[in-house]
């Protein structure tokens, strides 16, 4: 079969077992910034849910991982892009905004 036809864009993205929904989804500096504004940031709930686990309540990753539903490697890489994105809230004063993916299911829902 000819490159880039048929199969589509992927496979599927995994249901993710989300523990905490965000009541508070906006974050904004309290200063508006000078110039020109800056695009918002945007995390996904599996990002914000990961940053969560590790980093506030003090899970591993292979602990996240079996939590959300998810390898440890996906947890990885959730882990270090919303680490990065909170970085470069704080650091050039952006919007960060907290979004769904259409693949989150709260904990103890069934898909």
């Amino acid at each position: 079969m000819p490159r880039g036809m048929g199969r589509g864009r992927g496979r599927r993205r995994k249901m993710r077992f989300i523990g905490f929904i965000p009541e508070v989804r906006h974050f904004y500096p309290a200063k508006p910034p000078f110039g020109p504004p800056q695009p918002p940031i945007f995390m996904t709930y599996e990002e914000f849910e990961v940053l969560r686990l590790v980093d506030y309540e003090g899970l591993t990753q292979e602990e996240a991982g079996q939590r959300i539903g998810v390898s440890r490697g996906t947890v990885w890489r959730a882990l270090t892009s919303a680490r990065k994105k909170v970085a470069q809230m704080l650091v050039e004063g952006r919007e960060l905004i907290i979004l769904a993916q259409g693949n989150e299911i709260p904990k103890g829902e069934s898909p």
